[in-house]
């Protein structure tokens, strides 16, 4: 169809004449009214922003010669933070002659993501990053696909403990 009898047939039913696939052999155009279309894309793309789930980026800071108590603490504090859903960048912070071995936090990386393997998995691998060694640690995939959106566990009541309302 000429382009000049399109654009009648549009004015005549109050449309607009849109073209759909420009790169098409001969060019598709589509009679639609490009407001309302514009207006439900809109619509679209905003609905798909809010199913998006937040990835939330938690840091945990330890040193090479960790105590043991301490390191159980913040073992604590990873396990919490992958239970919410949340992935945990762990940040091992050298000072002075500790930088010349690497291979300390190196070896405190590996036992953390041994410890905690069951609730998460290495994203990024350690990695020296000046003073620094850096291991990001993300949740695993959690069935049914239920994002982080506010949910809490349920907690194991007492016996003879009634229900909360």
């Amino acid at each position: 169809m000429s382009i000049g009898d399109a654009l009648r047939l549009a004015q005549e039913a109050d449309l607009d004449l849109v073209e759909v696939a420009p790169t098409a052999r001969p060019p598709v155009c589509k009679l639609m009214d490009y407001g309302k279309y514009k207006y439900e894309s809109a619509l679209k793309a905003r609905e798909a922003r809010r199913n998006q789930a937040q990835t939330v980026i938690k840091e945990i800071k330890l040193r090479p010669k960790i105590d043991p108590h301490d390191y159980g603490t913040k073992r604590g504090h990873v396990e919490r933070f992958l239970k919410q859903g949340d992935k945990v960048k762990v940040t091992i912070m050298f000072r002075g002659r500790e930088q010349s071995r690497p291979e300390l936090g190196f070896r405190l990386l590996q036992r953390l993501a041994e410890d905690i393997q069951e609730l998460g998995y290495i994203e990024a691998a350690p990695k020296q990053d000046g003073r620094n060694m850096i291991m990001v640690v993300a949740p695993h995939r959690r069935k049914g696909g239920e994002a982080r959106a506010g949910r809490t566990p349920e907690r194991p009541r007492r016996p003879g403990q009634a229900a909360p309302a």
